[in-house]
This record gives structure tokens, sequence and C-alpha cells, in this order.
């Protein structure tokens, strides 16, 4: 599924490019304004940070919402208190667009993430000059020169890489390429099968000074604290925000993720 999905979004990227040259989309990632600081925004913190998705459909769930406003959903995310959105792009599974991510970034004030399945120079540059701040790099779906080469390309554009993981030589992988964002994600995406201890099993392996994200199989609360209690700094939420109303969820999903803080770490 995971190689059927990349193969998909980079053809998609291959027929944009054919109407609109690699030249032009970097010269307009080039021109953006800078980037806003993820890092910052998903520090480790006395409660968890939440990552909040745009997110119409997937392939395990099918249909989740409509959402035929985007940079609404993201507007009542923010106000929320989300600390990033993360705006799905790919069309064929997950019915997200480019569009959705320029709007969403023109609607809010925090950082914006590009979710999806990234494998090229092409798409990277498509991300910065849409106004992401972050670029998911799936480390199962890349060979690590590319891993490293993306990586080191989304830097120099100003943007932070989420590098999502699966399992310990994924970790390693990311790690080695010097990521400061790490996410473990429960749901294998070869499969589709999702693994709820995964992250808890993995956080130790994260390289210490590595903002980690959880993400996946975050439906209510008690997740949410499962997930901060394994050392999660973020956590990364779509269906149930999607579902729901996301203001009153974020709420009980910020209060699941509180803890006080300890001697030395900042607020």
């Amino acid at each position: 599924m995971l190689a059927d999905l990349t193969t998909g979004a980079v053809e998609d990227a291959e027929t944009r490019a054919s109407l609109r040259p690699l030249a032009a989309v970097e010269e307009a990632a080039r021109a953006q304004t800078p980037a806003l600081d993820a890092l910052t925004a998903l520090a480790p913190s006395d409660r968890v940070k939440i990552i909040a998705e745009v997110k119409r459909a997937s392939p395990s769930r099918g249909d989740l919402a409509a959402i035929p406003d985007p940079a609404h959903q993201a507007r009542l995310y923010e106000q929320g208190g989300a600390a990033v959105i993360s705006v799905l792009t790919e069309g064929r599974r997950f019915k997200g667009s480019l569009e959705d991510l320029t709007a969403v970034r023109a609607a809010v004030g925090v950082p914006v993430l590009r979710k999806d399945f990234i494998a090229t120079e092409y798409q990277v540059f498509e991300a910065r000059a849409g106004g992401a701040d972050l670029v998911l790099l799936i480390v199962a779906a890349l060979e690590q020169d590319r891993l490293a080469h993306l990586h080191a390309l989304i830097v120099e554009l100003g943007m932070t890489p989420l590098v999502e993981t699966h399992s310990v030589e994924e970790v390693d992988r990311a790690a080695a390429v010097g990521a400061r964002l790490i996410g473990v994600n429960a749901r294998d995406l070869s499969t589709f099968d999702l693994d709820r201890d995964l992250f808890g099993r993995l956080a130790e392996r994260i390289p210490a000074g590595a903002v980690k994200v959880a993400e996946s199989a975050v439906l209510v609360p008690d997740d949410v604290a499962r997930y901060r209690a394994a050392g999660a700094d973020a956590v990364l939420v779509g269906e149930a925000l999607v579902t729901s109303d996301p203001i009153t969820t974020l709420a009980a999903f910020l209060k699941a993720g509180a803890r006080v803080a300890q001697p030395g770490e900042s607020k």
C-alpha cells in the first residue's frame, strides 16, 4: 500500500510538473515568506502539543468528513489550541489537494504541515511554494540517500522535516540524517495494521533533543494520556477531530496530555 501511495503521489506531481515546470515552482518556493518555526511550536512543554489534521478520508477508514472549507476547519483547530495544522494533500485516497494547503496557510497563524507521500524535489518545492512550514518524510518509502537529500532540501528552504518511522531501524535512519522532529506512526503503512504500543517501544530510541511525535490511534483522551506517559512531546490527531466538535475534543485531549513540568523543563 505504501509503495502504491507513493507511486501515485509522484505520478500526480509529474502531471502538475507538465503544467508548471520545476523552475517555476522553485522560484515561487524561494520567494515565499519565511517558514514559521515548527520546532519551537512543538518543543517539549508541561502539556502535550497537538498536530491537528485536516483529513477527509483514508485507505483504512474510507470517507471521514466532507470538509468543504478546510480553512474554516483549520481556524477551529487553532482556536482550540492546536500547535500545528497538518493538511493532507494526497488526492487519490485521502481526497486532499495543494489548494487545501494554501487555503489553510492563509487562514491560520500557526505552522502548517504538508502531509503527503513525498519522494521528489518537485514535491518539496511545491510544499514551500504553497506556504508549508513542515513537510512529512516517511522513512519506509525512501532509500537512505533520497531521505538524506530531501531532508537537507527541506531544511535549506527553512522548513522542518517531520520524519516518520515505524521500527527501530527506521528511527536510527531518521537520526542518521539529523532529524530533529521524529514521528512514530502506530499504523503500518504497508499493511495498515495498528500497533498501539509501538510508540512506547521506540520512544527511548529517539535521540535526546529530538521532538517526539506520536501518530495514529488517537480517538479518546486516554489515548493522548497513554502517549504522553510514554514520552510523546506532540500527538498527531486526524479522525477524532474531523468526526466531532474539534474545539471540545481538543480541550479534552490537551487536558489529558497535561502534566506538571519537571525541574529544568520549559513550559
